[in-house]
């Protein structure tokens, strides 16, 4: 991992190995700037005053090796990343203005993706995970990551099943709670549909309505126009000395037969006179129909208005002013399919009833699964964290689990209880401490001192550990508070979780820091800045220099060494066995 710009850091290279890695250093050198590197690869709030002083931005890259098949690397992959000699890097910028920046593979991607990374990359444990887990409404969710499928598998179901529940209830109160509401919509449309249904409106009718009224409308003036233009044509039978235009076609016609086979131009005239004949007779016929057809009706007239009135009125209502009767005939289509689900309210009132009940005697049997795998957890993690306890040099300590359910009328029947639900079941979670024999179990928080507290949460952090599928756990100072030979168990734990997993801790003791594969220092220069080769890996002699500045202040005494020599003799040989 490479950090610039961050903090104290201005460039400095950190090299994990597999195992069990140390980070030490003097209060204040940086070593808080690893773990908030790490934090940033990962996706965590990109603060900007972190940016170094006179920095524009600061940088944190990662190179990561993933197995074929990592979930991490297939969530990588989907989103357009490649790999680098078979690894993977990231990389994220957070500018002094607050912008923040990721890369994954060679690709920008949402910051968002390093945090869905992150989950299946790396746990951090560090003390402000420890306050989390000090609140009980934290400890329901650690019970049951420890408890794994036995708990995920009945809680999957029952979430499903409370998910349907509560839209079932929610559309059944729905329903009863709005009943007046409904049947007022309901006799709204049943009156609507009522007078549609009277009118038998077509889709159309009313533009052909408004032609017949415009031609009923004038009805005088059309026949008198139809009876002139007929006598023009065809010639008026009360005045047989009028010219007309039949007559004159006629005269045209005759005078080119006359002459036509001597010309064949004027032959094709005379046909076009005939081929005008014949269209002029039918027009003039046409004319005469029409004035004999056409009637002025003023009762014709008054049903025509009288229908637009009625269909105007629909058109208002259910249509619009701007609207057609095809649109009132759709909405009185729609209404009837509305009126029928309203009408049908009360059988499906009946109907979600019934659901509602047998989804809650469905969720009460799945929320008492969930319980019982819960109190099996609970007992086989008690016994793993006190057995931790016993290794941390507090052996008559005792962790339990005080699992409870609320009384509530108006929650699930369990066993004979009613009980209070929600989406994570039924199950109140607290973990408790009886410190010695004789004590009264208490919530972790009231029942241990400060240094035991530190015990306590480490001890729940490693079975925790265990039980998370990741590669990567970080450490942060989870150690404060402890000492002596409790601090040596630590390390012993420690380093037992490493074998099959990477650890990575950042600590102040020695005696934790000694049980480490591999320790890196975080050294500052004289102006205050951690620079590229202030993060170094020691050697088997600057190991031996560190741990006894971190016993006795001095680099150079020689108890102090000697110390040191011990310590790492002891943690060699602890994890070789």
């Amino acid at each position: 991992m490479r950090i610039r710009d961050l903090g104290v850091i201005d460039d400095a290279v950190v090299e994990l190995a597999p195992g069990f890695t140390a980070v030490t250093g003097e209060t204040g050198a940086g070593k808080t700037m690893v773990v908030t590197s790490l934090g940033l690869l990962l996706g965590g709030r990109a603060d900007p005053g972190l940016v170094r002083n006179g920095s524009d931005r600061a940088v944190v890259e990662g190179r990561l090796s993933l197995p074929t098949g990592s979930p991490a690397l297939t969530r990588a992959q989907e989103a357009g990343a490649e790999l680098d000699d078979g690894e993977l890097l990231i990389s994220r910028t957070v500018s002094a203005e607050g912008r923040s920046r990721a890369h994954v593979g060679g690709r920008a991607v949402p910051v968002g993706l390093l945090a869905e990374l992150g989950e299946d990359l790396i746990a951090v444990h560090g003390q402000t995970d420890q306050q989390r887990l000090l609140r009980p409404s934290r400890q329901r969710g650690a019970l049951d990551r420890y408890a794994g499928e036995s708990v995920a598998e009945p809680l999957g179901r029952y979430r499903e099943v409370y998910r349907t529940l509560r839209e079932v209830s929610a559309t059944l109160e729905e329903l009863t709670t709005r009943a007046r509401e409904r049947a007022q919509e309901a006799d709204l449309l049943r009156f609507g549909l009522e007078e549609v249904a009277a009118a038998e409106p077509e889709a159309g009718e009313d533009v052909e309505l408004a032609a017949e009224a415009e031609r009923l409308g004038h009805a005088d003036a059309l026949s008198a126009a139809a009876t002139l233009a007929h006598a023009a044509l065809a010639g008026d039978p009360a005045d047989p000395e009028a010219v007309d235009a039949g007559t004159l076609l006629a005269q045209a016609r005759r005078a080119l037969d006359a002459v036509r086979h001597h010309d064949e131009r004027l032959a094709a005239l005379a046909d076009r006179l005939n081929e005008v004949g014949y269209l002029l007779a039918d027009v003039a016929g046409d004319l005469a129909g029409y004035a004999d057809d056409l009637d002025a009706d003023p009762v014709r007239l008054a049903a025509v208005e009288e229908r637009r009135s009625i269909l105007s009125h629909l058109l208002r209502k259910y249509a619009g002013s701007e609207g057609s009767l095809a649109e009132v005939v759709e909405w009185a289509e729609a209404g009837s399919l509305r009126l029928a689900e309203l009408d049908g309210d009360d059988d499906r009132i009946d109907e979600l009833g019934a659901q509602e009940t047998a989804l809650r005697a469905e969720l009460a049997d799945l929320a008492a699964e969930v319980s019982a795998a819960r109190y099996a957890a609970a007992d086989k993690f008690a016994a793993a964290v006190s057995t931790e306890l016993a290794e941390l040099a507090m052996p008559h300590a005792r962790v339990s689990f005080a699992i409870s359910q609320v009384d509530d009328l108006a929650g699930l029947e369990i066993e004979g209880r009613t009980v209070a639900y929600g989406p994570h079941g039924v199950d109140e979670v607290e973990v408790l401490l009886a410190p010695h024999p004789g004590a009264q179990p208490r919530p972790i928080a009231k029942g241990a001192s400060g240094g035991e507290l530190s015990r306590v949460m480490l001890a729940v952090e490693v079975v925790f550990a265990g039980a998370d599928p990741v590669p990567t756990y970080l450490f942060d100072e989870v150690d404060a508070g402890v000492g002596g030979k409790a601090a040596v168990e630590i390390g012993r734990r420690l380093a037992k979780l490493a074998r099959s997993a990477q650890v990575v801790v950042v600590t102040h003791l020695p005696q934790v820091a000694a049980f480490a594969d591999r320790h890196l220092v975080v050294e500052k220069t004289n102006d205050g800045v951690v620079t590229r080769s202030g993060v170094k890996t020691l050697t088997d002699e600057e190991r031996v220099r560190e741990l006894s500045r971190m016993l006795a202040g001095l680099e150079d005494s020689e108890l102090g060494r000697a110390h040191a020599e011990e310590l790492l003799a002891t943690a060699r040989t602890a994890r070789a066995h």
